[in-house]
């Protein structure tokens, strides 16, 4: 484990195809285990009418009764990513996490920016919750007991969902190196924000700082500046707002990319603050 974490600094902040080569071949050999022992208990179920509409189940593999369900959203920068499944393990590996917690874990695809621009991913997710609640008590998972979670942009679409549609479906929600609107929007955030005079009412910032929903927020050591800035930007709004801070995690050891990847390895520790908070708030 050491090895890894050396490696992972040596990789400092940045972010790029290269560096995500690099992060999952530390991790390869230990999520092919996991991806045998928790294969996908039923895949590519359709959620919606496109062809990016699918998600893949994970049921529990220890579990009497109904079971919490954990829904991860992918990143990929609004234009890129997948959740992987029997043939890639990057994304899947969270699905399987949830499985072997107790959990039934859920691993989503959706409509991606440019052609689909915002609230298009909020809205993706708002018909998985719907999905869920109609349909994932046939797969062990109790629908009054869903908790969100995304990485990257998929954290961006999980503080979306809250934006749109409030909070009454779910109980929970996993932000993990997520913008919000604490920092200035770049390039990239146009091609799902669109026309940048409108950032301000588009992004999620007022539905993260004022939900009543548990949070679990989550930044990596080796994070660009740029989320380690939000992160900081969303506990001071909840501090100020609350007079509290919402859980949180600085995950030291890991960045951008490898904080989803790592988990269902032997690094524990954001997998167990994870299954706590799921835990916590579905007693």
């Amino acid at each position: 484990m050491s090895n890894i974490r050396h490696a992972i600094a040596a990789m400092g902040t940045g972010l790029g195809p290269d560096v995500l080569t690099q992060c999952r071949a530390l991790f390869d050999t230990e999520q092919s285990v996991l991806q045998a022992a928790v294969p996908v208990t039923q895949g590519d179920i359709a959620y919606g009418p496109h062809e990016r509409h699918r998600l893949d189940i994970y049921a529990p593999l220890d579990a009497t009764g109904p079971a919490p369900v954990l829904v991860f959203v992918h990143g990929g920068g609004f234009l890129k990513g997948d959740k992987g499944g029997a043939d890639a393990w990057p994304n899947a590996n969270v699905g399987r996490m949830a499985a072997q917690a107790g959990f039934v874990g859920v691993v989503i695809n959706y409509r991606l920016a440019p052609d689909h621009m915002w609230p298009a991913g909020s809205e993706d997710l708002a018909a998985v919750v719907a999905w869920l609640k109609a349909n994932v008590a046939q797969h062990g998972g109790d629908p009054d007991r869903i908790v969100l979670a995304g990485t990257s942009a998929g954290a961006v679409h999980v503080a979306g969902y809250l934006k749109l549609a409030g909070d009454a479906d779910v109980r929970g929600a996993m932000l993990l190196s997520g913008l919000y609107g604490y920092t200035p929007l770049d390039e990239r955030d146009l091609l799902y924000y669109g026309n940048a005079a409108l950032y301000a009412e588009r992004m999620p910032m007022e539905a993260v700082a004022t939900t009543r929903l548990p949070l679990l927020v989550a930044c990596a050591q080796y994070d660009p500046p740029r989320f380690q800035a939000e992160f900081l930007g969303l506990m001071q709004d909840r501090l100020a707002r609350h007079g509290a801070m919402p859980r949180a995690v600085i995950m030291t050891g890991h960045n951008h990319y490898t904080m989803p990847m790592h988990l269902g390895t032997a690094d524990r520790r954001l997998a167990d603050e994870i299954c706590a908070f799921v835990r916590d708030i579905n007693h």
